[in-house]
C-alpha cells in the first residue's frame, strides 16, 4: 500500500522526497541482483522515491571492480520503466583499488559518463562530491559540475565528507563565481555518532539551507539492536564495523531504543530513524536493508511520531557533551 507522506525539498532545489533515503551500498555486496529488485520494488511501493548509491560500490568486495550498484539499477529502473519517478543520488571522487581520491574537473566529466551508462539513463538528479581532495581548488570542481549542468547530465550538486572549512570555502566560491551550489550535504551521523556533526558542521547547514541526507543512519545496523555482543558481530559481513559501538555509551542508547520502542509498540531501528527526522537538519536519512522484513523498519520510520518524552530519553542516552 503506498503511504502518502510529506515530501521534503532539497535544499533549495526543486527535488522533493520522501523523507527516507534507500541507500544502494549493498547491492552487488550482501545481496544480488534479484533480492535487490525486489527490495527496490518494495520500497517504491510504499510511496519512497529516493534512491542514493556511489560510482565506486562495491569495489572491496572480492570478485567486483565497482559500479555493480549503478548497475543493478540502472538495470531496474530500465525493467520497470520508472526512471521519471526516481530521485536518483550518486557520488564521484572515491578511490578504489585501481586510484585514489580525485575531484578535479577532467576526472569528473569522464566518470559522469561511466555512471549514466552504468545507471542507464540521461540525467542524474543529484550528483555528489563523495570524498574531498584539499589540493584541488572548489572552484575546478564547481565548474565541472557547471558544465555537467549545462549540458543537461546532473540537476543539481551535493557533497559527502567535507571539512567545515572547505563545505564554507566551497559555498563561498559558488556565490562568488556565479557556480552552482551544492544543495545538500552528507555526513555520518547517526543516534551514536553525533558529536562531529553537531559541533561543526550542523549549523553550516542549517545556515545555508542545505538538505542533510547522513549516511550510516542506522550505525552499520547496530542501531537495530540486532549486535549487542561481541558474538552478534558474525551475523553480518558488515558485523566488524559495529565493534566501535559496544561500549557503555552504546548500550545505554540501545537501551533507550528498546524502552522507546516497547512504548511506541515499534522496534529500535524505526525509533532511531523517527529521531533523525525529528532533528531541524536532516531531510531524509540513508539507510539499507537487505529483506522485505528489515525494509519494513525503515519504511515505518516516517509514521513515527515521538513524544517530547522519547526524544528526551534518547538525546540522554546519546548525549556526547
Amino acid at each position: 500500500m503506498i503511504q502518502v507522506m510529506q515530501k521534503r525539498r532539497l535544499g533549495r532545489s526543486e527535488l522533493e522526497v520522501a523523507p527516507v533515503a534507500f541507500g544502494g551500498n549493498v547491492f552487488g555486496w550482501t545481496i544480488g541482483e534479484q533480492q535487490s529488485f525486489e527490495i527496490l520494488d518494495a520500497f517504491i511501493a510504499a510511496g519512497f522515491n529516493f534512491i542514493d548509491t556511489a560510482d565506486v560500490y562495491a569495489y572491496w568486495k572480492e570478485g567486483n571492480t565497482g559500479g555493480e550498484s549503478e548497475t543493478i539499477i540502472g538495470r531496474w529502473m530500465a525493467s520497470r520503466g520508472n526512471r521519471d519517478k526516481i530521485i536518483l543520488a550518486t557520488k564521484v571522487g572515491s578511490g578504489n583499488r585501481e586510484h585514489g581520491k580525485d575531484i578535479s574537473g577532467s576526472y569528473i566529466i569522464k566518470t559522469v559518463e561511466e555512471s549514466l551508462a552504468r545507471l542507464k539513463t540521461d540525467y542524474i538528479d543529484l550528483y555528489q562530491t563523495h570524498w574531498d581532495v584539499e589540493d584541488t581548488p572548489v572552484e575546478e570542481t564547481l565548474a565541472a559540475y557547471q558544465q555537467l549542468i549545462e549540458q543537461g547530465k546532473v540537476r543539481y550538486i551535493g557533497a559527502s565528507n567535507l571539512s567545515p572549512a572547505r563545505l564554507e570555502e566551497s559555498l563561498k566560491a559558488s556565490e562568488r563565481e556565479g557556480l552552482p551550489r551544492y544543495e545538500t550535504f552528507q555526513p555520518h551521523y547517526n543516534l551514536y555518532e553525533r558529536e562531529v556533526f553537531e559541533k561543526e558542521l550542523e549549523q553550516i547547514c542549517l545556515d545555508h539551507e542545505l538538505g542533510v541526507i547522513n549516511y550510516w543512519a542506522l550505525a552499520a545496523g547496530f542501531l537495530t539492536g540486532k549486535y549487542r555482543s561481541e558474538q552478534d558481530l558474525a551475523q553480518s559481513p558488515r558485523g566488524e564495523g559495529v565493534r566501535q559501538y559496544l561500549d557503555e555509551r552504546g548500550f545505554r542508547i540501545l537501551k533507550a531504543l528498546d524502552e522507546v520502542a516497547a512504548r511506541q509498540e515499534s522496534v529500535p531501528a524505526t525509533v532511531a530513524l523517527a529521531w533523525l527526522l525529528a532533528r531541524p537538519s536532516v531531510t531524509a536519512p540513508i539507510a539499507s536493508a537487505t529483506s522485505l522484513r528489515q525494509l519494513d523498519t525503515l519504511i515505518k520510520a516516517p509514521e513515527l511520531s515521538l513524544s517530547p518524552d522519547d526524544l528526551s530519553l534518547l538525546d540522554q542516552a546519546s548525549a556526547w557533551k
